[in-house]
């Protein structure tokens, strides 16, 4: 190979390389933090939701980063991670609850794979003033008994790192 050669084959990589490079720098991130995860099914869900809907994650113990092609994309995967039952600080709220009390609140899809995961939701419930839940692993539907608003139940939940949706 000539001299000419050589040096269009390097130019030829540098291009690709500085392409490779403008393509990730106008990849589209969205971080969401105190998210909850508190083990590795907790961990697998996070990264199914955001995979499964074209995103990349980055999970360190309740920080999320979600990285995309672009803005869409991390809304997409954002909007799944949600829909798996998880809720970071940085994420939308969602519609407005209801904050009339009542003796029992219902809610469902919220993220339950194990007993911590029901731990923590029954925190987040006594919080807002629950005095009682069915909640159970894997459970899809919980009651939420007490006097409590559909509000307060869902921004304890946020603040405890779930998503859920009343019922």
């Amino acid at each position: 190979m000539g001299l000419k050669m050589i040096r269009t084959a390097v130019l030829g990589v540098a291009a690709l390389a500085l392409g490779a490079v403008a393509t990730s720098a106008s990849a589209a991130e969205a971080t969401l933090t105190n998210v909850h995860n508190c083990c590795n099914s907790c961990k697998k869900g996070i990264d199914a939701a955001v995979t499964g809907a074209g995103a990349t994650a980055k999970i360190e113990k309740s920080t999320i980063t979600v990285t995309a092609a672009d803005d869409a994309g991390v809304k997409k995967a954002v909007d799944a991670l949600l829909a798996a039952g998880y809720y970071g600080d940085g994420a939308p709220a969602g519609a407005a609850a209801s904050d009339a009390k009542a003796k029992s609140v219902t809610v469902e899809g919220m993220h339950l794979c194990c007993g911590k995961c029901v731990d923590a939701f029954n925190k987040a419930a006594t919080a807002a003033g629950g005095t009682k839940t069915d909640a159970a692993k894997n459970a899809k539907t919980v009651v939420v008994e007490g006097d409590v608003s559909a509000k307060a139940v869902l921004d304890a939940l946020h603040k405890a790192g779930f998503n859920a949706t009343v019922k």
